[in-house]
């Protein structure tokens, strides 16, 4: 079918939805998809609210698909609220519209998946592993729903757990035994994945779509299979997704979470508590000095650039200060050394143990070390000039600061054109506002993405605003708190 007998007046979504009302802009969008995605092309459409950009993208990556079975469409979201509707509504509808059958898939990063292995050894070590009654309560009711839970996903379980619970038992890749792993066959993660390789359709968030082209530079391992289409949806938000992701970020509560994951000495738990190796246990309260010094180093530090009021960028901010770095250094570094003796001590009982699942949980534990001490010595050298170093220091209400290290690329251009548009051959990005309205329309937000060399297209919204929308403008309001005098107003 073509697009227009499947969009257009008297089409199938017409034919089977009730309330269908013509669109002229959503069928011309679509047609434009389509060509890019026949011409192995990139396209940048902005479709105003009431278009139905959903439609207009998903009909013609379904169509690629059918024609081909090797053909993979990932449609990347921002929201959650969007992936549930194309999830659980467009696409069931649009598998009723055509008439061979297609597969789609949402894919969930791996931290959302509960680790069967990682739960059996968890209930071995309760007491070593956890606390408090109310973190062996609720590893009980994990251990009840994994007897029922079909999909093993984060989202399904009745009750958010907390972290320090979660982090016990989730899947992670640092310590997957993979197939010689005894519970392989029923791996939630794995039957995930299986599912993903037989779905024409991959729907994800851009959280997961960063992080999967992040681990692709330098040829590291994806999170994604190979896909020929990428649709980014809510595309505003992509400078920001990806700066983020492609960039670096470290705070000090990471550093203390991973810690106490490994002893706590208030508790008397953690990883290190199930065996009593007093040498690494004194290793954990060495790289928390550290890590304690370091921290306030850079605090101190921070509210001195704040302060010094020199002409640079420094701005108080509500809760704290945010400060640029502008040269290496600006600290001496006590902590990446601490966590390298750390990781060696990890290693060493690695070593030691008989037991694989114990072994791969050590390793995976010195694998977080090194990859913190790499991180602070990255930060502190600015060891890419193409990036922007920053950081931020926030008070907390119980005393002290929390305190974040974080780089991002001056330009995402270059590393997304390397990573995404030279190696997928159709990038569609769509929201509704990506042109500034002037005369250079699109050209700042392609400048911005490195997507100067693509097609675009931009559609206005179908709404009659002049006759449909009404403005108000309010001289003076009741107080929102007295909500029935605030809504009497507000309505007329």
């Amino acid at each position: 079918m073509s697009i227009d007998a499947i969009l257009g007046p008297g089409g199938a979504v017409a034919q089977r939805l009730g309330s269908y009302e013509e669109r002229p802009e959503q069928l011309a969008m679509a047609r434009s998809v389509d060509d890019a995605i026949r011409g192995r092309k990139h396209l940048m459409v902005e479709a105003g609210t009431g278009v139905g950009k959903s439609f207009a993208y998903l009909v013609p990556a379904i169509q690629a698909a059918l024609e081909d079975k090797n053909c993979r469409a990932v449609i990347s979201t921002a929201t959650i609220s969007l992936q549930e509707q194309l999830i659980k509504k467009d696409i069931p509808f649009l598998q009723s519209v055509f008439a061979k059958p297609f597969q789609a898939a949402l894919v969930k990063g791996r931290g959302n998946y509960l680790s069967l292995r990682r739960l059996e050894v968890a209930g071995k070590h309760v007491r070593s592993l956890f606390g408090e009654a109310e973190t062996i309560e609720q590893l009980a009711r994990i251990n009840q729903w994994a007897r029922t839970t079909e999909d093993g996903s984060l989202g399904t379980l009745s009750f958010a757990p907390l972290p320090s619970v979660w982090d016990q038992v989730v899947s992670e890749t640092g310590n997957c035994l993979g197939r010689k792993c005894p519970h392989f066959r029923d791996c939630f993660f794995f039957k995930a994945r299986r599912a993903i390789q037989g779905a024409n359709l991959l729907i994800v968030n851009h959280a997961l779509f960063f992080s999967d082209l992040a681990l692709r530079v330098g040829g590291g391992f994806n999170l994604l299979p190979d896909y020929d289409i990428a649709i980014l949806d809510e595309a505003h938000t992509l400078e920001d997704f990806a700066a983020s992701h492609l960039g670096l970020q470290l705070t000090s509560g990471q550093i203390e979470y991973m810690l106490n994951r490994l002893f706590s000495p208030r508790r008397k738990t953690g990883l290190l508590a199930v065996n009593g190796d007093a040498e690494a246990i004194d290793q954990v309260s060495a790289t928390r000095y550290a890590a304690e010094q370091f921290f306030g180093s850079l605090a101190a530090w921070a509210e001195a650039e704040r302060d010094r009021g020199k002409p640079r960028w420094s701005q108080p901010m509500p809760a704290g200060i945010t400060v640029r770095v502008r040269k290496p250094g600006p600290v001496a570094d006590v902590l990446s050394e601490e966590l390298l003796k750390l990781g060696s001590a990890l290693a060493r009982l690695g070593r030691a143990v008989e037991n694989e699942q114990e072994e791969i949980e050590f390793d995976a534990a010195e694998h977080r070390s090194q990859t913190l001490a790499t991180a602070v010595r990255q930060w502190l050298e600015q060891a890419d000039p193409g990036q922007v170093y920053w950081i931020e220091v926030q008070q907390r209400q119980r005393g002290g600061a929390s305190v974040r290290l974080a780089a991002a690329p001056i330009d995402v251009g270059p590393a997304l054109r390397e990573l995404l548009y030279e190696k997928t051959p159709t990038v569609i990005l769509t929201s509704a506002t990506l042109s500034n309205g002037g005369p250079d329309g699109f050209g700042y937000f392609q400048k911005r993405l490195g997507l100067e060399d693509c097609q675009t297209l931009q559609l206005g919204s179908p709404f009659d605003y002049r006759k449909q929308a009404e403005l108000h403008l309010f001289s003076k309001l009741p107080d929102p708190r007295d909500e029935s005098a605030f809504e009497r107003a507000a309505v007329g």
